[in-house]
């Protein structure tokens, strides 16, 4: 008897042993190497240089490693070196806790979007026992993030123009790459006439010509970039001082010409004449002449070279002015209407020095109307307008005539009125209506528009519906109240005129603000209807309720609802639609109540523990007796049994069962014995881990295959039929929580 008992404390020891004996040595982590992609359907060849994009980034690597074992909390963490293969501060790729007894495995992982480099570096390091394996040969690696040509400028510019720069003597200009974010970050292959340049920054300093353009350095994945860019073409060249020389003449009268002549007359240039910085068609000629007769000839001229050897240069301005320039105001409006009887006088001015003037009707000279007014009677009506010259100094005779003014005697007057400002029906609480028009009208029907001069000097009566406004005598009337909605027009009378305007409808809102209110804001449904009002007297009144838009066809003062959704009240005023503000009765979400720590309670017996309710207006704390416990919104519990909440949110109500526990005081056994005797056949673990649907158990045999793995775990393992090959098998074993691990070790099953 002693003998057997002996033999099986040195099965109990073994395992201890085991595990004591492999954290007493250090693991064997190879390097990775590169594998074949193992994402079916897996390839065949290792990959040699990592040139990934946002179209593709799924690598692999191999890894091997020696016991002894790793504990069995281990993870193996795949990194990345720098771009030089320093691991001084390592970027994690992968990390996997489930291969701690496989020994050759795969790791699968993304190129970070900052690679770039020739000399990347991967090792795998374990973390319990914390082990770091040896690097692995140098890789390129480059995470492609540009993959489209890239755009290059002088700098300075906003772009790069029409693919030319100018280097002038013996200067330099910047070409820089834009329109990327963070260019900085990148290194860059820069090219003259396709030969690869030194620079590598983002901007390269040129002054030698040549065709230049850049690509962004990816090294040995660069034939997957595609970035090359634009190409700007550089030029060399010396400024030769262009000019345009002193003329004999820049003040100049209408008809006089001058020459502009540049101070350098080389065949091999080309010449470009401007005028207030714009190109002069076909001015081509070292010699451009100004032509006085020109409508606008006044202005800066400058004259712009290029040619071989020969910077684009352009000259300093010179101005020329016209001496006969002056003004002509018309001092009277556009349009005169003269009622029978009337004049009027037509007058001009002008800044010219020592002025003649000449008025003209519908264009023909009005003898002896010479100076800068003119009466006109109702007799003489016509186009009118005053011709002034100049009639002394160098441009005499230059002449200038002023606007034309349209003086009319009507055959009849049309009135148009207008709202003053924006107006939309039913949605204006107040408008003005205004005379906006006023045309005098020919015999011929010809319509001309005299607002300004007659306005003042009409009389008006408004009218709504054809019926006199008491008092409205004004060019506008005012509009503040729907009892004034209707048809509005007004009478216009002047001299022997009388005229009445077009009609203008007219129909105002309520300035009143329409309220409904809800008994709830929740809807438990049928059972708990939530009644929606108003303390505005519906008497009488046309009205429709709404739910989401949509007229319910119901008619009663209140509205009963027992649907969540968006309602409102909608009353007819003075033939407008007066809307109310919106109840948003929402659904009833239980969720709303949530349990701190939760329904399912554990505590040590002759401890106590206290929940916590939210989301709800009211608690009831009840007994497994419907006995009330207490009523506030936390209930501290010291025996276990089975307890019910009964939470309010508004009308509804939420119940939640609630079961107490004592904690059990044992542990995690490491031992069973399924001899079939009914004690200890199985793996009974506290009930804190047991029962739990959010705590996973694992249990692997002595390869790390699972035998099992559930949430719930049902104190059941192993059920009857499970057989065992041997006398004494040892099982590891996880609990977990999410991603915690809360309890591991080993079973030792004895049978």
């Amino acid at each position: 008897m002693k003998t057997k008992l002996l033999n099986n404390f040195r099965v109990l020891l073994l395992p201890v042993f085991l595990l004591v004996l492999s954290n007493m040595q250090a693991q064997v982590l190879n390097a990775p190497v590169a594998a074949p992609n193992q994402t079916p359907p897996p390839g065949s060849t290792p990959w040699n240089q990592a040139c990934a994009s946002s179209a593709f980034n799924d690598y692999w690597v191999r890894f091997t490693w020696n016991p002894p074992m790793v504990n069995t909390d281990n993870e193996f963490v795949l990194e990345l070196s720098d771009a030089t293969g320093d691991f001084s501060s390592p970027v994690e790729l992968a990390r996997d806790g489930s291969k701690n007894l496989v020994f050759d495995f795969y790791m699968q992982f993304a190129v970070p979007t900052d690679t770039r480099g020739e000399a990347y570096r991967l090792r795998v390091r374990s973390t319990s026992p914390a082990v770091t394996g040896p690097a692995s040969d140098p890789y390129p690696m480059y995470y492609i993030s540009v993959n489209s040509g890239l755009s290059i400028r002088p700098q300075g510019q906003a772009d790069f123009g029409d693919g030319t720069a100018e280097v002038c003597d013996g200067n330099s200009i910047t070409l820089e790459v834009y329109d990327l974010a963070n260019p900085e970050t990148y290194s860059y292959n820069w090219y003259r006439s396709g030969t690869l340049l030194s620079e590598k920054s983002e901007s390269i300093t040129v002054s030698t010509s040549g065709m230049y353009n850049v690509e962004i350095d990816y090294g040995a994945c660069s034939g997957s970039g595609n970035t090359l860019s634009n190409i700007i073409d550089v030029t060399t060249g010396t400024s030769l001082g262009i000019a345009i020389n002193p003329p004999a003449k820049t003040d100049l009268c209408s008809g006089e010409t001058q020459p502009l002549e540049a101070n350098i007359n080389n065949p091999s240039l080309t010449y470009t004449w401007y005028k207030d910085g714009a190109v002069i068609p076909s001015s081509d000629n070292y010699i451009y002449t100004v032509d006085a007769s020109s409508p606008g000839f006044e202005g800066d001229y400058q004259v712009e070279i290029f040619g071989p050897g020969a910077c684009i240069e352009r000259s300093a301005a010179v101005t020329i002015t016209n001496a006969g320039d002056f003004t002509v105001t018309r001092d009277n409006p556009a349009n005169v209407v003269l009622l029978p009887g009337q004049n009027t006088t037509l007058s001009v001015s002008t800044d010219a020095t020592s002025p003649t003037y000449q008025w003209y009707r519908d264009g023909s000279p009005v003898a002896g109307a010479t100076s800068s007014s003119l009466v006109v009677s109702d007799t003489e009506t016509g186009s009118y307008f005053a011709r002034v010259t100049l009639s002394g100094g160098a441009c005499s005779s230059t002449s200038l005539d002023s606007e034309v003014t349209e003086v009319v005697t009507p055959a009849s007057f049309e009135l148009i009125i207008d709202y003053a400002t924006s107006y939309v029906a039913c949605e204006n609480t107040s408008i003005v209506l205004e005379v906006s028009t006023i045309n005098a009208v020919d015999s011929g029907g010809n319509r001309t528009d005299v607002t300004s001069s007659v306005i003042g000097d009409f009389s008006y009566q408004w009218k709504k519906d054809g019926v006199d406004v008491s008092g409205a005598t004004a060019s506008s009337l005012s509009l503040t109240d729907p009892s004034e909605n209707g048809a509005y027009e007004v009478d216009g009378n002047i001299s022997t005129y009388s005229s009445t305007s077009n009609s203008l409808s007219v129909q105002l809102l309520v300035n009143e603000t329409l309220t409904i209110s809800s008994t709830g804001s929740v809807s438990c449904g049928p059972a708990e209807p939530i009644t929606v009002s108003t303390t505005t007297d519906l008497s009488g009144e046309t009205f429709s309720w709404y739910q989401d838009g949509a007229d319910m066809g119901v008619s009663t003062p209140e509205l009963s609802v027992i649907e969540a959704g968006t309602y409102q009240l909608v009353l007819m005023r003075n033939g407008c639609p007066l809307p109310s503000n919106e109840i948003v009765i929402s659904p009833f979400d239980e969720d709303l109540i949530v349990l701190d720590p939760g329904a399912d309670i554990v505590f040590p017996e002759g401890g106590s523990r206290t929940v916590t309710a939210t989301g709800g207006t009211s608690y009831r704390w009840l007994d497994s007796n419907n006995v009330e416990m207490s009523s506030g919104a936390s209930m501290t519990f010291t025996t276990e049994g089975d307890f019910v909440l009964i939470a309010a949110v508004g009308n509804c109500q939420v119940i939640r069962n609630i079961n107490v526990t004592y904690l059990d005081t044992f542990k995690v056994p490491n031992v069973i014995t399924v001899n079939g005797d009914g004690v200890n056949d199985q793996w009974i673990i506290p009930n804190s881990y047991s029962n739990k649907t959010d705590v996973n158990v694992i249990i692997y045999n002595e390869k790390g295959v699972e035998v099992l793995n559930e949430f719930n775990y049902q104190n059941n393992w192993p059920s009857s039929s499970v057989t065992f090959a041997k006398q004494n098998m040892v099982f590891f074993y996880k609990i977990r929580n999410g991603a915690e691990v809360l309890k591991q070790g080993t079973i030792t099953v004895i049978r």
